[in-house]
């Protein structure tokens, strides 16, 4: 596993997650389980993180219409604080917020840590060491710190991506004009998928990109993607295409629901620079039973470069894992509960069942 992809997780005190402690990761996590568990809230944890080492933690609850009653497990009056311990590597970060009068949430405490040991990056020896980042402030202090180990620890962070797909109504950001500047990475909802792949057209894995999509739509023969320029002088682009056999120039609104999102899956999926770690909730959302075929095999491919947490309700697209690869979500007295599943357990029943057919029977839990 890369020095920046997480190796365990602690989160205590959000949301329907009371508390999981020191929840190990792996470079692939499958997270099954019926509607309500949490499944959804550990991905939000994660959107969260990434505004708050971005100092938007305040912005993202007023854009979100939330308060800490609604972040803190069962409201204020019975969780004191939100916690979270995130390690990976020899690096760790640790926060924990407590909530104001006024609905807000401030830093009681906040620290970088060089947890110490030998990097596989560079061979090198490190004595532990923990930067203090403050505590009363309301915003994170991460990204500002000029410490090395503050640095590091923003930088691995502020690289894992949360994406989402599921909008694709005629007012998508995916649908419409974007600026050809915007292409540095990938959007968490593709709002510049078309700049995206301009920037990587001269590239292979452009070229790899068109060839996967063709597998699932086979009457796609590949993008248009002509930049305009506006009367203000902007240079902008949008993510027009081409069936096969045609030189007639098609819209994104001329694409399917599902295969817009399936386009936008396999681009995050063969990003040229991979983030570190990548989430996506429930991307079999609208796919054709090819499609989730190969979405499985495009996330065990990813898995090789990136760290992938996945949740899903699509029994075609669990079968395309190994058990070692699932962690059953589960609720309990109102709280989600998180256990990794271990093949050797149930290796007499996969002789005879699928992985899908396993969990349908409940035999693996995470069933309604």
């Amino acid at each position: 596993m890369a020095t920046s992809q997480i190796s365990k997780l602690t989160i205590k005190g959000f949301k329907s997650i009371k508390e999981l402690n020191s929840f190990e990761l792996k470079s692939m996590n499958v997270l099954i389980g019926p509607n309500g568990t949490g499944k959804s809230n550990f991905v939000s944890f994660f959107r969260m993180l990434y505004a708050l080492v971005e100092g938007r933690l305040q912005s993202y609850i007023q854009e979100k219409e939330i308060s800490a009653d609604r972040i803190l497990s069962y409201g204020v009056k019975n969780t004191e604080s939100f916690y979270s311990l995130i390690e990976f590597g020899i690096n760790a970060y640790e926060f924990n917020l407590k909530p104001t009068p006024d609905g807000r949430l401030f830093f009681e405490s906040e620290n970088a840590e060089l947890t110490g040991g030998t990097s596989k990056l560079t061979g090198g020896n490190y004595q532990p060491k923990t930067v203090r980042l403050g505590n009363a402030n309301s915003e994170s202090n991460l990204k500002s710190n000029n410490a090395s180990v503050a640095k590091y620890v923003y930088s691995a962070i502020s690289n894992w991506r949360v994406y989402h797909f599921h909008d694709t109504s005629l007012t998508a950001g995916v649908k419409r004009q974007c600026s050809l500047l915007d292409h540095q990475y990938l959007r968490p909802d593709a709002s510049n998928l078309a700049a995206y792949l301009y920037y990587l057209k001269p590239n292979e894995r452009y070229r790899q990109i068109v060839r996967t999509v063709q597998l699932a739509l086979p009457y796609f023969d590949d993008f248009v993607l002509e930049p305009v320029t506006s009367p203000s002088g902007e240079r902008n682009i949008i993510l027009a295409w081409r069936q096969k056999d045609s030189d007639y120039v098609l819209w994104p609104s001329q694409l399917s629901d599902g295969s817009l999102r399936f386009i936008c899956l396999v681009t995050a999926l063969l990003q040229h620079f991979p983030p570190a770690t990548i989430i996506i909730d429930e991307p079999e959302l609208g796919l054709h039973p090819l499609a989730i075929s190969l979405l499985g095999n495009l996330l065990k491919s990813a898995a090789a470069n990136m760290q992938v947490i996945v949740s899903t309700q699509s029994v075609p697209l669990l079968n395309e894992f190994s058990l070692d690869d699932i962690i059953v979500v589960e609720r309990e007295n109102g709280e989600s509960k998180f256990k990794r599943l271990v093949e050797a357990d149930f290796a007499e029943w996969l002789q005879d069942y699928t992985i899908g057919e396993l969990w349908e029977k409940n035999v693996l839990g995470g069933r309604p």
